[in-house]
């Protein structure tokens, strides 16, 4: 298990990191304001901790299996979910999908940051 500190450094770090995508979206005029990246990265950063540190006195029991890993998983379909309510069909022009992309990719950004995945997620950003 991580210390108070740590977790806590994990989840402002992540902050910063969805931060610096919105604020180059907002610098731009693009959808998905100023805090949007931020707390879809902290989000999936927290459930991510959820699923890899959670569960660890009930995994110490005997006779006791679960699969952690369905926790993050679900944060894929969930921010894929959010995406698509993102994406606007006017006429024949489809706006959002970039919207949608950023949203997934923050998400995954904070998945990697708990996984301990540093440099992946400062390069995915």
């Amino acid at each position: 298990m991580l210390s108070n500190v740590e977790l806590i450094s994990r989840l402002v770090l992540a902050a910063a990191l969805g931060s610096v995508i919105d604020f180059e979206r907002e610098r731009l005029s693009w959808a998905a304001v100023l805090r949007t990246h931020m707390l879809v990265c902290v989000g999936s950063t927290l459930i991510m901790m959820v699923s890899a540190f959670g569960f660890f006195d009930v995994l110490s029991r005997d006779h006791v299996v679960l699969d952690p890993s369905r926790i993050a998983a679900q944060v894929v379909s969930g921010i894929g979910f959010l995406g698509a309510g993102s994406i606007l069909l006017c006429g024949e022009i489809v706006r959002g999908l970039a919207t949608a992309a950023s949203l997934w990719s923050v998400a995954a950004i904070g998945l990697a940051f708990v996984g301990g995945m540093y440099m992946a997620s400062i390069a995915g950003r």
